[in-house]
């Protein structure tokens, strides 16, 4: 059989380690944090880790796209991040050098992000069908880890793992060894190798000219609006379960993920018969009504609107972040790709989560005041926040964007 043949199932691979670490410590370092008495802190990885993002476009626009292979560049990040992870438990009496070494190993594995997504859209024929069938191995690759954490993990010690720096642990051994794995993926070769550099390039302005059209602008507006709110999410829902009287955080929020599965396989359906624009819609939509259900849930600690609202996220990702992702590729020629899968992760990831969990972090502290932990109304007041914000996104939206040269529904 030849190696074609393996083809998905190493991207695949590939994919679910990828998001095993992210998922590892995304979802619990700011229950740690807590833990160690950083209550008033824990919006900063979530700073950190957008400014990485912005930064990520350098590594794909001049690195991957012009003098290096991509998976060559791939296993050198992961294995740095992982060593830096190492070292990051070791410094939680210090949190400025807790933060700023949190920064360090972001700036390594958040290139990595679109770095693996670059590669599968090289090695794959098709996008619609095959992309989703990759990338929900990510998915799964989230959900393994969270069950890690909260079940093995927490069984291990015999209590609550989020609270102790075995995900970070986790975090870097995972990290390593995708590190080890990416130099045994498919040779994937710099398209724009022997191309003039220049700042344009690099930050990927110049696939942001090449792309550039009325509707494009308005999917890269939206994009980035919609981050702002969705870095509540990320940062608040792991302190806010705790607060409902959760105790399996890490593993509680898998439910999202396992949601995402689903969807993620359903995504050929429903581009068929969607298109687009409904995707994108539909994806916005799904935060209005999960951070609505978290608001409702508040004041009596309704858990069913919780897990309802949180295994949304299937719908809240994959129908706007995935679509985002096979739209930007389909309108990308070969050259830019890597630019433009970098430039989409710093508009999104990047300097909309960035704003996003600045503004989280100042409202969440308004609400503490001189408090240990917010109220069941203050949770209530939160939620209805990020939902107003995403409501104002989908109308902009709906108006404003229309795309003649990406047929609707393909």
């Amino acid at each position: 059989m030849s190696a074609s043949s393996f083809l998905v199932p190493r991207l695949s691979a590939m994919m679910f380690f990828q998001f095993f670490i992210w998922g590892a410590w995304y979802t619990t370092v700011a229950v740690y944090m807590s833990e160690l008495g950083m209550t008033n802190l824990t919006h900063w990885p979530y700073t950190v880790n957008p400014i990485a993002a912005i930064v990520a476009p350098f590594f794909l626009g001049l690195i991957a796209d012009r003098y290096f292979a991509t998976e060559k560049v791939l296993g050198v990040l992961h294995i740095l991040g992982g060593g830096i992870m190492f070292i990051v438990p070791q410094t939680s009496q210090t949190p400025t050098l807790f933060i700023i070494l949190l920064l360090a190993y972001n700036l390594c594995y958040m290139p990595t992000l679109g770095l693996a997504n670059s590669l599968a859209f090289h090695n794959i024929t098709d996008q619609e069908k095959q992309f989703p069938v990759i990338r929900v191995f990510g998915t799964i690759g989230w959900i393994v880890a969270g069950l890690f954490i909260s079940f093995v993990l927490g069984g291990v010690i015999n209590g609550v793992a989020e609270k102790t720096a075995l995900p970070l642990y986790t975090t870097a051994v995972a990290s390593v060894v995708l590190g080890l794995y990416s130099f045994s993926l498919p040779h994937t070769p710099p398209k724009g190798a022997g191309e003039k550099v220049s700042i344009r390039s690099i930050t990927g302005i110049d696939a942001f000219k090449a792309l550039g059209s009325k509707p494009f602008y308005v999917f890269l507006l939206c994009s980035f609006l919609i981050c702002i709110p969705l870095a509540a999410y990320y940062n608040y829902t792991q302190i806010y379960l705790g607060a409902s009287g959760f105790t399996n955080i890490a593993g509680t929020q898998t439910l999202g993920q396992m949601s995402e599965v689903i969807f993620m396989l359903l995504m050929p359906l429903f581009f068929a018969r969607l298109g687009v624009k409904w995707m994108l819609l539909v994806g916005m939509f799904a935060w209005v009504l999960r951070y609505g259900l978290f608001a409702l849930g508040a004041p009596e600690s309704i858990h069913w609107m919780i897990i309802v609202g949180i295994a949304l996220h299937g719908i809240c990702y994959d129908f706007f972040f995935v679509t985002g992702q096979i739209y930007v590729d389909k309108k990308s020629s070969e050259k830019i790709r890597g630019q433009a899968q970098g430039f989409l992760v710093l508009v999104t990831y990047g300097v909309g989560m960035l704003i996003g969990a600045q503004v989280a972090g100042a409202l969440y502290n308004r609400f503490l005041g001189s408090a240990t932990s917010l109220s069941a109304e203050q949770w209530q007041q939160f939620w209805w926040i990020p939902a107003g914000f995403a409501v104002i996104v989908i109308v902009i939206f709906a108006l404003f964007f229309q795309d003649k040269e990406v047929n609707e529904k393909t």
